[in-house]
């Protein structure tokens, strides 16, 4: 047990006055806000989704580049079923949670967490390719900057971890003007790039050597390369219950939003693609040459790089607006610790944001910030939460039958989605399990196994500890605290105030070293103070030959332990709270060494470690002086006016009317009284 003697601000909780229903409000995204907080990992993908499907098809010459309008179409028809589909998980689960919700209402526990692993996995490398995809846009325009671009995506991350730290409706305000830029850039692009017959700056259209040939597995490589820009389409069901009221009908409009941006700028870029027979190039992106082709090397071609790197970056914003919200339900269904659960001021799941920050920092240590490294695991995770998501509302709607005929239609849509989401699985499994994907295979199981084992250590506790269960009528037993000591300070009387408030018994020790020849003087110094000082608690003084405090004092715990006089046997150590982070290391630490010792040394001892502030202390101290010098107050004398009462038996009463307030002493009364002894 930790105590803290003055109150901080708790998760969730800001101090003074209650925020009103409005002021939670503000801290809610509009369905514009929506877009700049949680979209910005499907819209920015539009900046390496189509250059993925180039990617593959190169690899079989110049014949193969015709299927990349039809391949962009077919994922174009994707994201049609899949934003219909996730408008209806939407409305049917308005508390947000996205697959995992819905898996674990209508397919059960196991495939939630099936779930809720799969999305984990990709929110992580989201954040990680979002962040070196921009990079990577950055350094493709001044290369000078290659050599650092593992330090400026840390740097990158690290911006973007403290605004979500920030809140969820600020972060969403701060990005909502590169989002519209950017937005803007790709269809100026589009739009003045199909007006021209001819690129600005001619496209170079030299092909690399041909490795492969036209085939089915190509064709469909290709479309699982693609898929990449569906992957963000899932967190706004994921996160409902951020948006402002009326949440669902905002989700959904958000929902849709997203969904005409994608798939117009996927098929601009597309067509345009095919209008110049652009080719991957390596030392520059796709989008750049299509940039430089509508509107040259000038200024705004630059412009459009440095937005492009921004939103890219930015991306990684959707995962730090989802997993924390989906860590939070985690934890309130006990698959992860519930610190995950608590929620700072303006709405944040801090823990969840801090988790993930690490977990994307990481990862980009690990590839060096190469983007190429991350896509063969990117979207596998997110297409097994799809289908699951639409298998589960098959069945939400087959349970609704019974209002009209309206559940058939929705639950062929889904179905549909259903169908579609799996093969798409299946074939990101195929065409990239050599490529990476298998690790992603063996993570996600992992991560089942931790929420299971996270949920069997809860229900063990919670099983102990009679969690919501009536206990016995509490009746009071008798304890002993002891407080180690090792100096008179007002610390020390701080701590045997405490102990005598808290046990029926207190012993105070203290431990002295017998392995030298030192001054012994200070201990009889200390023994002596003890004595004057008179708090009505034994000193005790355990000696120890090998210069440990925590070994003599566990000895007699244990010693105390086995005579089983006392029910309750409580350990206080008295400590400071220091005012900041680095007045710690001025400190000796003698609690948590103690404190650690006595845990793993003994069976039934209660550690209380007390942490005082230093002006509580100080306050407390001058108060109690203050009190001390006060001169006593006389005892007051009762004023009283009374008379004799004959009854009936030959008795006498006398009737008292007290005139003065206050407590005399029985001695004093009967003083007053006294003229009715014997009568």
């Amino acid at each position: 047990m930790s105590v803290t003697t003055a109150a901080g601000k708790a998760d969730g909780q800001a101090p003074g006055p209650a925020a009103g229903p409005d002021d939670d409000e503000k801290e809610r995204l509009t369905a514009l806000g929506g877009i700049a907080a949680l979209s910005l990992d499907a819209l920015s993908s539009v900046a390496y989704g189509p250059e993925a499907i180039l990617v593959v098809l190169v690899a079989a010459g110049a014949s193969a580049l015709k299927y990349s309008l039809p391949i962009t179409g077919a994922i174009v028809v994707l994201l049609a079923a899949l934003v219909i589909s996730y408008r209806q998980v939407i409305e049917a689960f308005p508390n947000g949670g996205g697959a995992y919700a819905v898996s674990k209402t209508h397919l059960g526990t196991t495939p939630s967490l099936v779930a809720a692993a799969s999305l984990t996995v990709d929110y992580i490398l989201n954040a990680a390719v979002g962040v070196s995809a921009g990079v990577e846009a950055l350094t493709a325009a001044y290369p000078a900057l290659y050599g650092a671009r593992v330090w400026l995506c840390l740097a990158v991350l690290a911006l973007i971890t403290g605004a979500n730290l920030w809140g969820v409706a600020e972060s969403a305000r701060l990005f909502m003007l590169p989002t519209l830029a950017f937005i803007v850039s790709i269809f100026a692009v589009i739009i003045i790039g199909l007006a021209r017959s001819q690129p600005v700056v001619p496209l170079d259209h030299n092909l690399p050597q041909m490795t492969d040939t036209v085939g089915l597995l190509l064709i469909l490589k290709a479309f699982a390369s693609g898929c990449s820009a569906l992957t963000g389409v899932e967190a706004i069901a994921n996160s409902v219950p951020q948006f402002r009221r009326p949440r669902v009908k905002r989700a959904q409009h958000t929902e849709v939003g997203l969904g005409l941006l994608l798939g117009l700028m996927l098929i601009g870029l597309g067509i345009l693609i095919r209008h110049w027979n652009a080719v991957p190039q390596s030392g520059t992106t796709v989008l750049a040459q299509l940039t430089a082709g509508a509107i040259g090397h000038n200024a705004l071609f630059y412009a459009i790089q440095i937005i492009t790197l921004v939103l890219l970056s930015l991306a990684a914003n959707t995962s730090f607006a989802g997993l924390p919200v989906l860590a939070g339900l985690l934890a309130h269904d006990n698959f992860l610790p519930h610190v995950f659960g608590l929620r700072a001021d303006r709405r944040v799941f801090r823990y969840g944001v801090i988790v993930l920050a690490i977990a994307a920092a990481l990862l980009l240590i690990a590839v060096r910030g190469n983007t190429q490294a991350l896509v063969p695991l990117f979207a596998v995770g997110v297409f097994i939460g799809f289908t699951l998501s639409q298998t589960g509302m098959v069945r939400h709607w087959h349970l609704q039958r019974s209002n009209g005929r309206s559940w058939i239609y929705r639950a062929i849509i889904n179905g549909v989605g259903a169908v579609l989401t799996f093969v798409v699985t299946i074939i990101e499994l195929v065409s990239k399990f050599l490529a990476g994907a298998w690790l992603v295979a063996i993570v996600i199981p992992l991560l089942v196994l931790m929420f299971m084992a996270v949920a069997r250590a809860y229900q063990r506790i919670g099983a102990e500890l009679a969690i919501g269960q009536v206990p016995p009528h509490p009746v009071k037993r008798a304890s002993l605290v002891i407080v180690p000591v090792s100096g008179m300070s007002r610390l020390t009387a701080e701590g045997i105030s405490a102990a005598k408030s808290l046990g029926d018994d207190v012993i105070a020790v203290t431990v002295v070293f017998t392995d030298s020849d030192e001054d012994h003087a200070p201990q009889t110094a200390f023994r002596a103070e003890w004595q004057s000082w008179k708090p009505e608690v034994q000193l005790l003084t355990l000696r120890s030959a090998h210069r440990s405090i925590a070994e003599p004092i566990v000895s007699y715990l244990r010693q105390v332990e086995a005579e089983d006089k006392y029910h309750r046997l409580v350990v206080l150590i008295p400590e400071i709270q220091p005012d900041h982070w680095w007045q710690a290391l001025l400190h000796n630490q003698r609690g948590a060494i103690l404190g650690r010792a006595i845990r793993r040394g003994t069976r039934r001892v209660i550690l209380c470690r007390l942490r005082y502030r230093l002006e509580t202390v100080v306050d407390d101290a001058t108060a109690a002086a203050a009190r001390a010098a006060e001169p006593k107050a006389p005892e007051p004398k009762l004023d009283f006016s009374g008379r004799t009462v004959n009854l009936p038996d030959g008795r006498r009463v006398l009737l008292v009317r007290l005139g003065e307030s206050g407590t005399p002493s029985l001695n004093h009364v009967r003083d007053q009284l006294g003229f009715l002894d014997g009568g």
